[in-house]
């Protein structure tokens, strides 16, 4: 019997490593505790490797691995594997996302006591200082208090619930659900951040992107209560660290409680001079139950992988090219992106998913939806969102995805269509490519265009009167924002204009534009 060969650069727990060496079909290799360069030597055998933090999966460890079928990454984050690389070279890449769910809770509730009671202090006194001052401790109870949960997937929501068995009021804000998610737990769901803003205590549970970078700085913070608690033990930069320092500084943040920053290790940070903070070093998984869990499941997933069951958690699908037309990729890399960008012009919850396509490309139906699903639940669930769970995603959020066939009558060999209904509305563009490899989107909401899904753009629906481009113009220049190209299209009794702009654009340049006396509606995406 021939055997997979799968190698452990980095070190997991033994109960992963005892599934590896119980397996009959594994030829298992434990490389942990050699030298990166040799390891290079040994990784050369491999089918699948498992890897952590310690092991940079890049272009010399690629190059080495010429067998490489897979590669697991022993954890959430995957910042030190070359994705792209994997991806060029057919080598799928998993993560483990959900074994250190019930860790991160946990801390949570942890930073939380801590901040109301000031624990850490308290306990430093009396052990280190050897001082008895119980009239220095007066801390504050969670009973009563109205917390503030920011994201409420898979952490934010168990964090709920947890705060509600200490009789808290709960309030909850994620555009991406569905109210009932939060409401049938009893939990209070609301679309204005400015009620989160109010609560006595709030902490944050949603991925890192562009979106979320910085979510909470100085104008957030000037809207809450003087007093307010904030806990980060999500992902670090979604708090500005700035205004984090100077609002816990002058008292108008009681305390905070941190676990993540935005450039770790953080041992210099300035946060950490200050009397009102407590304050771990990214311990979010460290967990003897979730360092077990996550060895458990990365060697099931090798294993998997191994002998080509399934690829759980997989955050690339490479295309084997040899097996589908080339001219199908294209038209699958520009599905994925209108539905990513589709998801970013309405961020609230999405209820259902149509592909449709003309031509030849119609042949190709379920690949264009898997991937016009990742692209649109990608704005949501960031990196928890892959190719392999995608359906299951959707399944979850009770989103209806399908697929339709349409008779070729627009004047283009092939089309595809994604169409998008939300709480809020409906979103359908269409988009082909020409020339074998360039792609454009040709139609938005029945608005003729020719676009290139790519860049920072802003799409401005008008009332067709005259001023309009010259005050967008005169807008954006005032806040320094270069136009790099602009796209009108007009209708019976409106205008949609798409803005390629050089830079990112602010939440308070968008507030502008949504003021301006023609504006029915302004997003930006960026792809």
């Amino acid at each position: 019997m021939s055997k997979h060969t799968i190698v452990v650069c980095d070190h997991i727990h033994e109960n992963g490593l005892n599934i590896l060496k119980a397996a009959e079909d594994i030829n298992y290799v434990f490389a942990a505790d050699i030298d990166k360069t040799a390891l290079l030597d040994v990784i050369k055998d491999a089918d699948v490797a498992i890897t952590r933090s310690s092991t940079d999966v890049d272009e010399k460890f690629l190059n080495a691995a010429v067998n490489l079928k897979a590669i697991i990454r022993a954890g959430v984050g995957y910042d030190n594997v070359d994705m792209e690389g994997c991806s060029k070279r057919g080598i799928i890449a998993m993560n483990v996302p959900t074994a250190n769910t019930i860790a991160a809770v946990e801390l949570t509730m942890t930073h939380m006591l801590s901040c109301m009671r000031k624990f850490p202090y308290a306990h430093n006194q009396l052990k280190n200082e050897r001082v008895w001052k119980r009239e220095d401790w007066y801390g504050n109870e969670l009973f009563g208090k109205k917390l503030g949960v920011i994201g409420f997937g898979n952490i934010g929501h168990r964090v709920a619930l947890r705060a509600k068995s200490f009789e808290m009021d709960v309030v909850t804000y994620d555009p991406y659900i569905p109210s009932t998610k939060a409401t049938d737990l009893g939990i209070k769901y609301t679309t204005n951040f400015d009620d989160i803003l109010s609560c006595d205590i709030i902490t944050i549970h949603t991925p890192k992107n562009q979106e979320t970078i910085d979510m909470i700085g100085e104008d957030e913070i000037a809207k809450m209560k003087d007093g307010v608690i904030l806990i980060n033990c999500a992902r670090g930069g979604l708090y500005n660290e700035e205004a984090l320092f100077n609002n816990l500084k002058s008292g108008k943040i009681a305390m905070a409680g941190i676990d993540v920053f935005k450039k770790e290790p953080a041992i210099n940070n300035p946060l950490l001079d200050l009397p009102n903070i407590t304050v771990t070093a990214h311990l979010g998984a460290n967990t003897r139950e979730s360092q077990k869990e996550i060895a458990v499941q990365a060697a099931r997933n090798a294993i998997e992988s191994a002998r080509g069951i399934s690829y759980p958690n997989a955050l690339n699908l490479p295309i084997d090219e040899s097996k589908i037309p080339s001219f199908v990729k294209p038209y699958i890399e520009l599905t994925q992106k209108i539905a990513f960008l589709s998801a970013q012009t309405d961020k609230t919850a999405i209820r259902s998913i149509t592909v449709s396509a003309q031509g030849e490309i119609k042949e190709y139906l379920d690949s264009l939806l898997t991937f016009a699903t990742v692209g649109a639940l990608k704005v949501a669930g960031g990196d928890e969102v892959n190719y392999v769970n995608a359906k299951f995603w959707a399944e979850e959020k009770g989103i209806k995805v399908d697929t339709c066939e349409i008779i070729n009558g627009s004047g283009y060999s092939n089309k595809v269509t994604v169409k998008i209904t939300t709480e809020k509305g409906v979103n359908t563009i269409s988009g082909t490519v020409f020339d074998e490899d360039v792609q454009r989107i040709v139609e938005v909401n029945g608005f003729v265009f020719d676009i290139a899904p790519k860049g920072n753009m802003i799409f401005l629906r008008n009332s067709d009167i005259p001023g309009v481009i010259g005050t967008v113009g005169k807008t954006l220049g005032d806040n320094n924002i270069n136009i790099a190209d602009f796209r009108l299209s007009r209708g019976k009794d409106s205008a949609l204009a798409v803005i390629l702009v050089d830079t990112f654009v602010s939440h308070d340049v968008l507030k502008q534009l949504e003021n301006l006396e023609a504006a029915i509606s302004v997003s930006y995406v960026e792809i």
